[in-house]
């Protein structure tokens, strides 16, 4: 067990080091706030022990950057300050022990075995510590200039959408907030996303290079890899995850962009093949299959040999590969009993549809609406199912073996609210955030257009064809039986478009502890 030890006066604590150390612990110390965030960045722990006074980063304000970054790992708060108001700010920001020094080695060691999780004053803090946030966050949302800074905003809201989902009186003010953020958020996509295709150098990681410049290195490298793409699958969903898998694996999380339809069609088949849709059509055509409504799955039929062709390119012939897709509990089931034959592959990717058939299914059927009523509750189902699906079984099994996951998504999805007329021929898409064709009017100021989709290395049915985003929290719908669309999919979540829960997504590495 490893334990971090942030205290500007580490020194004086040498002799309790060294008796942790003689039980078998291991014990890093820094001597602030600054140098422990690093080292968290760098390497997890399984607890901290936290000064409460230090000079420069407070402990308290360390102790609320920890929990952003490494929300898992429990926190114990050691300090000679014994005002109740503080213990009252450290225990509502979820610390595991709070200790007053002096302390000694028997009661550090009966801290480090014991497991306190104390939720009094959690939500009372929650709330305070937001309300102060609320201008901070609305001040990072107006200097947000690269998809980096885009990123962390939306890491930010995440986080406090998932601290503030049982606080009711704030759920009107957080999603304000969020959607004052995609507003730009959607600026900047209109205002960069072409020109990534054009000055690559400032593009930021996107779906057809994650295999490319994450996958592959690690390859070469000589480690096996199993990557998993959960389709339709959300920061939000990811983080609510996440707990069940840190006692586990240590855990590595990167956000990168979706490519733009953020559809399975288009962003699963650039994220496999590490091409974007023109060039997989360009290269080759036999797997790339033109929209066709009637059948989505037939779009990502070629999935398999498409990453066969990756591995062609980049030369790693002598490199085994295994495909497989879960489209129920008997084929995850399947999967997991006939992973023996999986194992020694270089590469194995597996692809989940549970939450995009979530997605739809709360469209479709009522009960499934009901079940799945508001965010919290969207992401509550998918945590109920991760826990008692075969692929977390399977999850275990793989770091039982010692193999390296990575865990992603080809695009996320937004709860949509807001119609917007379209129009067009016949032979338009029937996708609720995208529409591609010939002869659309629309309100300009509303939607995003690329009216020439080799810009952005689209490929197009014929010279009149161009594609149409929806932003926000926006969705298409036809003039025609336009009331009855409205009752169908408003309040649905639905992929395709542009906002940050379509296109800022997780990738994750998680590594056998």
């Amino acid at each position: 067990m490893r334990i971090l030890w942030i205290d500007d006066e580490i020194e004086m604590f040498k002799a309790h080091r060294l008796y942790l150390e003689s039980k078998g612990y291991e014990v890093r110390c820094c001597t602030n706030g600054y140098d422990a965030l690093e080292e968290l960045k760098a390497e997890t722990c399984d607890l901290i022990f936290l000064d409460e006074n230090m000079p420069g980063l407070s402990g308290l304000d360390t102790l609320s950057e920890i929990k952003v970054l490494r929300p898992e790992v429990p926190v114990v708060m050691v300090t000679k300050n014994e005002e109740e108001n503080i213990m009252d700010q450290a225990i509502g920001s979820k610390i595991a022990d709070y200790l007053i020094k002096p302390v000694n080695p028997s009661q550090l060691l009966i801290c480090v075995k014991k497991n306190i999780d104390s939720r009094r004053l959690i939500n009372e803090t929650t709330q305070t510590k937001y309300q102060s946030q609320f201008s901070n966050i609305t001040m990072q949302t107006m200097e947000c200039r690269t998809f980096d800074d885009w990123a962390r905003l939306y890491q930010k809201l995440v986080f406090w959408e998932l601290e503030l989902q049982n606080l009711k009186t704030l759920d009107d003010i957080q999603l304000m907030q969020k959607q004052e953020a995609n507003l730009g958020f959607v600026k900047f996509v209109r205002n960069n996303y072409v020109r990534w295709f054009t000055n690559p150098d400032e593009a930021p990681l996107m779906s057809h290079r994650v295999m490319s410049r994450r996958v592959l290195p690690l390859l070469d490298k000589g480690e096996k890899i199993v990557l998993i793409v959960i389709d339709n699958f959300r920061l939000d969903q990811w983080e609510t995850i996440r707990p069940l898998l840190a006692p586990d694996f240590n855990i590595d999380t990167e956000l990168y962009s979706s490519i733009l339809p953020t559809a399975t069609m288009y962003a699963r088949n650039a994220l496999v093949s590490g091409l974007m849709p023109l060039q997989i059509k360009q290269l080759y055509p036999q797997y790339w299959i033109e929209e066709n409504d009637d059948d989505e799955t037939s779009q990502n039929q070629y999935e398999n040999q498409l990453v066969g062709t990756l591995l062609e390119r980049y030369r790693k012939h002598d490199m085994s590969y295994g495909y497989y897709k879960i489209n129920d509990a008997a084929s995850g089931s399947r999967l997991l009993n006939i992973f023996p034959r999986y194992k020694q592959n270089n590469l194995n990717v597996f692809v989940y549809n549970f939450v995009d058939m979530l997605s739809h299914a709360r469209t479709d059927i009522k009960m499934v609406k009901e079940l799945s009523n508001d965010e919290a509750a969207y992401r509550s189902i998918t945590k109920s199912w991760f826990e008692h699906s075969a692929l977390y079984e399977l999850m275990l099994e793989i770091k039982n073996q010692g193999t390296k996951i990575m865990l992603t998504t080809d695009h996320g999805a937004i709860r949509v609210t807001n119609p917007q007329k379209i129009v067009g021929d016949r032979d338009l898409n029937t996708n609720l955030r995208y529409k591609t064709g010939k002869k659309m009017s629309y309100n300009e100021k509303n939607v995003f257009a690329i009216q020439n989709p080799e810009a952005a290395m689209l490929p197009r049915a014929n010279i009149l064809t161009s594609f149409a985003f929806a932003e926000g929290n926006d969705f298409f719908v036809y003039p025609n039986n336009m009331n009855q669309y409205v009752q169908q999919f408003n309040d649905t979540f639905q992929h395709g478009g542009i906002s940050m829960e379509e296109m800022i997504i997780p990738l994750v590495t998680l590594e056998p502890k």
